[in-house]
């Protein structure tokens, strides 16, 4: 009974934990845009087995709507686009980690949530990703890595303005979980520094 209640501790207070730091995300972005004008874009597939699909039309529809909120306009279809926005997004099958014994932690650094144009989020430099301590025992869990690549180009001229890659690592290999939270963090002080990686922290969805 005191192990099972032990363990049932650990489990509300990774829980607890996961709750309190929310979704987190390293970003790194290479850009060179100018600022928003009105442009006109079109988000697209980079595997072009995805475009159309109801899966990714819902993926697209977010990526507009935080282009609209940066001040560009979307085009009807490709042809009548500026600017090409292309997109891309995988989880892989995950790795075994192992929690050993003893009182531990991670340490990261960071700045108080700011608000942005719809969810708060938590800005800071490239930091290692910390998974909770352990309490005197051996368990293990499966980690996932998942990713979002974001490329802006001229539609006519093909000109790279834009180059972004969200990585998360987390316990959950669901896609309509992750790429929701991959976008917010591209986003979030869109475009950035070019060149510079931070790591974003969301609060958790409702």
């Amino acid at each position: 009974m005191y192990k099972s209640l032990k363990m049932l501790g650990i489990a509300s207070l990774l829980a607890v934990s996961a709750c309190a730091t929310g979704f987190r995300a390293d970003v790194a972005r290479f850009q060179q845009l100018p600022p928003a004008q009105g442009e006109t874009f079109y988000v697209q597939a980079s595997d072009p087995k995805l475009q159309g699909g109801i899966e990714f039309n819902q993926y697209a529809q977010m990526v507009t709507a935080r282009m609209v909120q940066q001040g560009y306009q979307p085009a009807s279809s490709p042809s009548n686009a500026a600017l090409r926005v292309t997109i891309d997004y995988d989880v892989d099958t995950g790795r075994e980690r192992v929690v050993s014994t003893g009182f531990g932690g991670g340490y990261g650094f960071g700045y108080p949530y700011r608000w942005g144009a719809r969810r708060a989020w938590l800005y800071g430099f490239h930091d290692p990703f910390a998974w909770g301590p352990g309490y005197g025992d051996v368990s293990s869990y499966t980690i996932y890595t998942s990713e979002l690549d974001m490329q802006i180009e001229r539609a006519g001229s093909g000109e790279r303005l834009f180059e972004g890659t969200a990585r998360a690592r987390s316990r959950d290999d669901d896609l309509q979980y992750l790429v929701p939270n991959l976008i917010d963090a591209m986003f979030a002080g869109f475009p950035g520094r070019s060149g510079e990686t931070v790591n974003i922290t969301l609060p958790p969805r409702r």
